[in-house]
């Protein structure tokens, strides 16, 4: 079992400055943000580490209040790919960088949210003596983050299941963080308000995460006829599908296609019913938002954690988990409307959602960190 680390908040005499890696996906980014507001609230200082991908440009834009600085995103090749060579290179410009980031900035501490973008940032900090730490959200981690283990002062776990793969360090479960907006949501009006939708009808939210989801996309559009009479649908498509889906959902009136959307409080607060795939960071805020949904794992993941994480959700109730290969548009359509249309089978799924849901990751996290320097004096 994971050694336990005290989550009392501990005095902390002094403020830090903390570094967070977070770039590359909205499944690192959004959780490093909601980190950085709890840090900034108890007096810290942070900068966070996005990459140059338009989705961390867009996605940070809305949060002028925090400090962001620009590294290469970092993406592991096939290890006997001939494109390692290149992605050491990049590695190793990586590491330079943020050793410099991390001097100019004088940083106490450095976490990682997760991926390989989060290695050179800690092993920078490892180097330097800093306190150092990963937040692995997946229920199986991922392989970069079991190699930045080894530099880490501690680990903060989304899902218990994943401590059997750091069983020799030090390891707390804090839950995934979530941006402070999602715990606190608009209400169905302001939502609709906000949204251009119509508040009295049943909604539908579709989302692939911050990069969307090609084939998920297409079999959620081809639904739009069988789904029930007066259904609206939102859909965030992601900016590479937004006009494929647009032209094909041209003729329902009712659905409503996005490349992006820096309005998630409000598109989960009018969700009668969310289709996704399972990273962490999305199936948080679907249980902090307590709302049912229909999860179609990404068939690609590394491992295949989005089904493990999905696992956890189906075994709880709150989730139907549907592999990809095996889901057709009627398919999809008969699922929502089996939702949709049991107002009952809908409240029962979003409570198991909300008891699946750790509000306070956040917090949890900051005074884990704190504890470190408090632990280490």
């Amino acid at each position: 079992m994971p050694a336990a680390v005290q989550l009392i908040p501990a005095f902390v005499p002094e403020s830090h400055k903390i570094l967070i890696a977070c770039g590359g996906t909205g499944g690192h980014l959004f959780p490093g943000i909601a980190v950085a507001e709890a840090l900034v609230a108890r007096g810290h200082e942070v900068l966070l580490l996005i990459s140059e991908k338009l989705v961390d440009a867009q996605a940070s834009a809305k949060y002028s209040q925090l400090r962001f600085a620009r590294v290469p995103a970092v993406a592991k090749p096939p290890t006997c790919s001939l494109r390692m060579l290149p992605f050491l290179w990049r590695m190793w410009r990586s590491l330079r960088q943020c050793n410099r980031l991390i001097d100019e900035f004088g940083a106490t501490a450095v976490l990682g949210m997760g991926g390989f973008t989060s290695l050179p940032p800690v092993f920078a900090g490892h180097r330097r003596g800093l306190n150092t730490f990963i937040h692995e959200s997946n229920a199986r981690p991922g392989r970069a983050n079991v190699l930045t283990s080894r530099f880490c002062t501690g680990i903060f776990l989304g899902l218990a299941p994943a401590g059997k793969f750091f069983s020799r360090r030090t390891s707390v479960v804090t839950g995934t963080p979530v941006r402070p907006e999602i715990l606190d949501l608009p209400s169905r009006a302001e939502a609709a308000a906000t949204l251009g939708l119509d508040p009295s009808l049943p909604t539908l939210l579709v989302t692939g995460g911050s990069q969307g989801a090609h084939r998920l996309n297409e079999l959620c559009a081809q639904t739009a006829a069988n789904l029930p009479p007066n259904t609206q649908v939102l859909h965030i498509a992601g900016n590479a599908d937004f006009s494929r889906l647009s032209q094909i959902t041209a003729a329902h009136a009712a659905y409503h296609v996005l490349g992006f959307c820096d309005q998630m409080p409000a598109a989960y607060a009018i969700a009668d019913l969310v289709i996704a795939r399972s990273g962490a960071s999305s199936l948080t805020e679907i249980a902090v938002a307590a709302r049912p949904s229909i999860l179609v794992p990404y068939p690609f993941a590394a491992d295949d954690h989005q089904t493990r994480n999905a696992e956890i959700y189906a075994n709880a109730g709150a989730s139907i988990l549907v592999q990809e290969t095996d889901l057709t548009p009627q398919k999809l359509a008969d699922l929502s409307r089996s939702i949709l249309l049991d107002a009952a089978t809908a409240k029962r799924m979003g409570e198991a959602a909300r008891n699946l849901a750790m509000p306070d990751a956040a917090e949890r996290v900051c005074t884990a960190i704190e504890n470190s320097f408090s632990s280490a004096a």
